[in-house]
């Protein structure tokens, strides 16, 4: 399977959520059931890779998503150093919620590519409404390091999950502000 040069907003009626599988089951059971509905309620939008070919019923597989969201985090939550600088109330940020890659393209490098696409996404989007970082919250070990491996610094932990983030600044130097 080859995926296409582009990124597109999930379309149910184009897209195949049910051949997803990336080894992780939370991540298989968003795409599958929840993602359309979060996207349809206003919650979060979630953009997709998909195959260059059809299936058989005509849809295109899905190579890797991510699914974003604004969000909010406590001064208190940052390192000091960042927060003395900012307000007492919640501070604006991007939620990167999901970000997955099919079992078929793991260890391709596409984890990278669409973590890349999910920045540059969110650094357009940050032109029009800012915010002060963005944050993800690992469902793994193997989650955390690789989003330490591109910046990406843990902030707290939240439901049992290491959230870690990224300020705005470091993305706009990555797409040359």
């Amino acid at each position: 399977m080859s995926y296409s040069k582009t990124f597109k907003e999930l379309d149910k009626s184009q897209h195949d959520r049910a051949s997803f599988d990336c080894g992780e089951k939370a991540l298989n059971d968003f795409i599958q059931t929840q993602a359309a509905k979060h996207m349809q309620a206003g919650i979060s939008r979630t953009m997709v890779l998909p195959a260059s070919m059809q299936l058989p019923n005509q849809k295109y597989p899905i190579c890797s998503f991510y699914s974003i969201a604004p969000s909010s985090i406590r001064r208190d939550t940052l390192p000091q150093v960042m927060a003395k600088k900012l307000p007492r109330y919640p501070i604006p940020v991007f939620l990167l919620a999901q970000l997955a890659v099919h079992k078929e393209f793991h260890g391709s490098g596409l984890g990278k590519v669409s973590l890349i696409k999910a920045l540059e996404y969110l650094w357009e989007i940050n032109s029009h409404m800012r915010a002060y970082a963005i944050v993800v919250d690992c469902l793994t070990e193997q989650a955390e390091s690789f989003y330490a491996k591109y910046g990406f610094e843990v902030l707290c932990e939240i439901n049992g999950r290491v959230r870690m983030f990224i300020p705005m600044k470091t993305v706009g130097q990555l797409f040359n502000e």
